[in-house]
């Protein structure tokens, strides 16, 4: 049994992908610090921020519910990295490695989600270590 959001898989490639980002908004131009950096950082963070607290919900439909606000900042992230790319702050090597990231995570996302749903409809309680 998980005993916190930090053993989910789906977690720990977040976290990935979140410092490969934060690494990325470090060579960015001064001039987009409260534009294009920003905005990338805040839905690269809201992915793991979102997962951690749907895991903490202790109830499979909001931990859904919250799962896929991640994954609409998944989207949000593949649309920066596509304008990052565009405005010449990325190189297509790089933006390719990128979405690979963001492809990997997503997948895992949606395996969790559906995993919560199944759990849901089957009326499975949810326990998680941290309040036994």
């Amino acid at each position: 049994m998980l005993k916190t959001f930090e053993e989910l898989e789906v977690y720990k490639r977040g976290v990935v992908f979140r410092i490969e980002i934060s690494q990325f908004c470090k060579l960015l131009p001064k001039e987009e610090t409260y534009r294009m950096k920003d905005q990338m950082l805040r839905a690269s963070r809201s992915i793991t921020a979102n997962i951690a607290e749907g895991f903490g919900r202790h109830h499979h439909q909001e931990n859904s519910q919250f799962c896929r606000q991640a994954r609409g900042s998944l989207s949000e992230m593949l649309d920066h990295l596509g304008c990052a790319r565009d405005e010449g702050f990325l190189s297509e090597d790089r933006y390719v490695e990128l979405r690979k990231c963001i492809e990997e995570v997503w997948k895992l996302l949606n395996g969790y989600i559906a995993y919560l749903q199944k759990c849901a409809m089957s009326g499975v309680p949810k326990k998680n270590s941290l309040l036994s």
